[in-house]
């Protein structure tokens, strides 16, 4: 029987990069998404026979429940993988940000990977081997200007993760990060608050790479084989994640001038 994985925010980016390259390893993938014609797209590129496909928004725990037990009956009754990869990005000085991307983000997440774990335990714990992955972020290691709130989901889904490889332990489910620096994913597209520039243009103007999302996908699935429990993707986190430990007075100082 072939191995099972429930992918949110399968649309796009490193969701749908992650479902082709599971697909291709051959496990079943089941892909979720607020955009229909996203997960679509994905089944055509992973092909049909290999996905099951769930229109659902991660802030909402009745379809959480509903999206996961009909992914487990298409399986034949496993979920040897929740990946909790789902996410908003909206950001800007805190003052100037709308209450209402504010929430989003924090919704989306930070409760929406907690609505995830709660719903999956069951499944999980009846499928020996099997993992909740977060997609946490760079900015988990570090608060930079203009991502507080951003940065705080982030956190909390590095702690999250922390707590709930120990606490889940006895039900034999292992909790996994994986911790990447900027992806030109529709993530980029939008404008912070106070500024002219998309998130991909302010990446641009700092002189900073852009992690290929292949490169994400194949974390994803170390981070699932793998005994480490978060694992940093990309030049920028990897470097931001060793001056952190060696030195890290130093990060502030070194922060690009136009990214304030």
């Amino acid at each position: 029987m072939k191995k099972a994985i429930f992918i949110t925010g399968a649309g796009s980016g490193i969701g749908r990069a992650a479902a082709e390259l599971f697909a291709k390893r051959g496990w079943f993938v089941g892909m979720a998404d607020v955009n229909q014609a996203g997960i679509e797209e994905t089944a055509r590129l992973i092909g049909p026979e290999n996905a099951s496909l769930y229109r659902m928004d991660v802030r909402d725990r009745a379809q959480w429940r509903t999206a996961l037990d009909a992914f487990v009956k298409a399986s034949g009754g496993r979920l040897d993988v929740l990946f909790n990869n789902a996410g908003v990005g909206h950001g800007g000085p805190f003052e100037l940000m709308d209450e209402d991307k504010r929430e989003l983000v924090i919704d989306v997440n930070l409760k929406g990977v907690m609505y995830g774990a709660e719903a999956a335990l069951p499944y999980l714990a009846a499928t020996p081997g099997s993992c909740l992955l977060n997609t946490c972020s760079a900015a988990g290691l570090y608060a930079g200007p203009g991502m507080s709130v951003y940065a705080a989901t982030k956190f909390g889904v590095r702690a999250l993760t922390d707590s709930l490889d120990a606490e889940w332990e006895d039900h034999g489910v292992k909790v996994r990060s994986i911790m990447p620096s900027f992806i030109d994913t529709p993530l980029l597209d939008n404008v912070a608050a106070g500024s002219n520039l998309s998130g991909r243009e302010h990446v641009k103007a700092m002189g900073l790479e852009f992690t290929p999302v292949e490169q994400v996908a194949e974390a994803a699935w170390n981070a699932v084989h793998g005994k480490k429990r978060h694992i940093v993707v990309g030049k920028t986190a990897k470097r931001l994640a060793f001056i952190l430990r060696w030195a890290p007075g130093l990060v502030a100082r070194m922060r690009p001038k136009n990214a304030e």
